[in-house]
This record gives C-alpha cells, sequence and structure tokens, in this order.
C-alpha cells in the first residue's frame, strides 16, 4: 500500500496557468503582491490629497520633491520591502503631483557613471558633477504584524505605518496608515 501511495505521488503533474498581474490570488495569507500595489496606492493617494502638498507649493512655488527611505519589515514573516518601495514610487511618480529622486543606492551608481563620462564622454555630452536634485521630503516607515492562530485558524493582521518627514526642519507633515486583517483557514489533511 505505502508503494502505491509513492508510486501515485511520484507521478504527480503540475500544471501552471498565467494569469493577470491585477488578479487577486491569495495562496497562503502572508503579505502578497496584491497587498504591496493596493497598500502603496492607497497611501499615496492619501498622502498627495493632504493639505501639506498645497502648504509647501504656496511657499516655494514649485511641486516637492520626494525620496522614498527605508520601509523596514517588522513583521514575523519574510517580505521583500524593496518591492513595497517600489510600488510606492511607481505611484508617487505616475500621481504627478510630486518630484522625484533617485535612492541612494541609485546615486552613487549614477555617480559612477558621471566620473567615466568625465574620463571618457566628450566635453559637450558629459554631465557636469553638482547638479543633482535634493529631495524635500523623505517617506519612510514599517510594516508591522499580529498572528493569532488555533486549531487550523489564523488570524494575519498587518499594520503599514508612513511617515513623510521634511528633511530641512525634520517635521513630520503626514503620517498614514493601513491594516489588513486575514482570516487563514487550514484543514487538518492535505486534501
Amino acid at each position: 500500500m505505502l508503494a502505491v501511495g509513492l508510486l501515485v505521488a511520484g507521478c504527480a503533474s503540475v500544471k501552471v496557468d498565467r494569469m493577470g498581474v491585477d488578479e487577486t490570488v491569495d495562496l497562503s495569507g502572508r503579505w502578497n503582491d496584491t497587498d504591496s500595489r493596493l497598500v502603496s496606492e492607497e497611501m499615496i493617494s492619501d498622502v498627495l490629497s493632504r493639505p501639506w502638498i498645497d502648504r509647501f507649493r504656496a511657499g516655494r512655488g514649485k511641486d516637492p520633491v520626494v525620496i522614498v527611505g527605508s520601509v523596514r519589515n517588522r513583521s514575523d514573516e519574510h517580505i521583500n520591502t524593496r518591492t513595497f518601495v517600489k510600488d510606492l514610487e511607481r505611484a508617487l511618480i505616475n500621481s504627478g503631483e510630486v518630484e522625484f529622486v533617485a535612492s541612494s543606492v541609485e546615486r552613487e551608481e549614477i555617480r559612477e557613471e558621471r566620473k567615466d563620462q568625465a574620463a571618457h564622454a566628450s566635453e559637450a555630452t558629459a554631465k557636469e558633477e553638482g547638479e543633482e536634485a535634493g529631495a524635500d521630503f523623505m517617506l519612510q516607515g514599517a510594516i508591522n504584524t499580529i498572528s493569532d492562530r488555533i486549531e487550523g485558524k489564523e488570524v494575519k493582521y498587518y499594520q503599514v505605518n508612513l511617515e513623510l518627514i521634511d528633511i530641512q526642519s525634520h517635521r513630520k507633515v503626514w503620517i498614514g496608515e493601513k491594516k489588513i486583517k486575514k482570516l487563514v483557514k487550514r484543514s487538518r489533511f492535505g486534501f
């Protein structure tokens, strides 16, 4: 009987279905691409609808320049915060409401390219040092979780907190929070 079971398990096939990237698929109840996209879109919509942006434009006569800093994973599971940060960046840039500057890692790569241009590119096309745009605000935050489970049921609670901070004054001009709660039911048997 055991041999038959192993034989059947060994002959199992795999079927892969392609689906749209906007389709919601929640297999495990953990943080997933849908959570990342929806949270980033909602939080960016909220931050851009608050008074700080109109106050900045009135005082400076220009759109604010924003950079996304770190978003820390303080959850009890692995969350790739880089994809979440990219979702935030995409939503900010595509809004057309703010200007955006490269991250510290991206800036270092660009600075290396500029040094290479200084040595190897023509004077007419080489880009000059000291012409970078500085950010006015930094968006940063954390993803936290609380889990509760008993007898095949689990509640996953996610709380994403983001803050927009004025880089000059260190004042917090916006604090956003998004909560997600999921009930995951698992059968005792894998059928």
